[in-house]
């Protein structure tokens, strides 16, 4: 029998002692004050007990963590016709790179990276009555969990610094691959990235992914075969031109995002996601990429 919380607490023990735990997203004003110590995780198994271990329960900005939300309503609303306007390749460049979003005519190579993001956030500004209410719903549904929200300052922070983002969705536009007004897609984007939850929330909504398209609740969002493919994009593009990295190292499908938020699963298992809010350099969480990392050599448990 696997002992997760002794597990857990050893991660946590051994990683806490380390000097270096990266840099905090100061490029985005809002993040710059989150303290750089804060460490958590949580483990949602599917079919067992729950594990956690340090700050589990203190919300954070999941930032790109919630491209996985809009990219799977996204499907949920029209299906394969996604893929006509995303690729499904990894970029093997920074998740806001404009050059080879201009060289492949305004296909972004995947929905994960900021451009594909933006995508999928006009296709949900066309097909929802409320887009910011209705997502956010969404998100709380497969929580099951209500008081999930947008943090506004966040979102606000975002909007003011956001100019490669603005020059992403103006290349779009200028592929006519960006059907809305661009104010109002980036109004949207930025207050999905200012999503708040804590670790627990985290893993509580990844349980639809791992779980064959059923939330907690036991409802159905998504097909088995929609979820299979969002779980090899997780695998192959969830943490920019790291995921290589991610794959060889964690061997999990997983997403990163800038508020230090790492979610990973194993389907039909469990989802796991950790919070340090310290940054490598490639703008993953410097302790969650080493956690996820060891939680695996630990378990042997991954997909391979």
């Amino acid at each position: 029998m696997v002992e997760y919380q002794k597990i857990l607490d050893k991660i946590y023990s051994d990683l806490k002692k380390t000097k270096d735990h990266g840099e905090v997203a100061a490029y985005i004003p809002e993040l710059k004050n989150v303290d750089p110590d804060k460490f958590g995780m949580y483990l949602n198994r599917l079919h067992g007990d729950n594990f956690y271990v340090g700050d589990w329960n203190e919300s954070f900005s999941i930032q790109s963590i919630s491209k996985v939300f809009t990219l799977g309503k996204a499907m949920s609303l029209i299906g394969n016709d996604v893929w006509k306007r995303v690729d499904v390749e990894p970029s093997g460049n920074p998740f806001n790179y404009l050059a080879l979003l201009e060289q492949e005519e305004g296909i972004p190579r995947n929905p994960l990276i900021n451009s594909g993001a933006i995508v999928m956030a006009d296709i949900l500004v066309s097909e929802l009555d409320d887009p910011k209410k209705d997502f956010l719903q969404f998100v709380r549904n497969i929580a099951n969990d209500e008081s999930i929200i947008y943090n506004e300052k966040v979102a606000i922070s975002e909007a003011k610094t956001g100019f490669t983002n603005y020059a992403i969705a103006n290349l779009l536009k200028s592929f006519d691959n960006l059907h809305n007004d661009v104010e109002t897609v980036m109004d949207f984007y930025f207050h999905q990235c200012s999503l708040e939850m804590t670790c627990e929330q985290l893993s509580n909504s990844f349980y639809l992914f791992a779980n064959r398209g059923k939330c907690q609740r036991n409802c159905e969002y998504l097909t088995l075969n929609q979820i299979k493919r969002i779980n090899a994009i997780l695998l192959t593009c969830g943490f920019y031109d790291e995921a290589g990295e991610f794959a060889f190292e964690v061997g999990l499908p997983g997403k990163s995002g800038v508020g230090g938020g790492i979610v990973a699963l194993l389907p039909n298992e469990f989802t796991l996601t950790c919070w340090s809010p310290g940054l490598n350099p490639k703008g993953n969480s410097y302790l969650g990429m080493k956690a996820l990392e060891a939680f695996t050599t630990a378990t042997n448990l991954s997909i391979f």
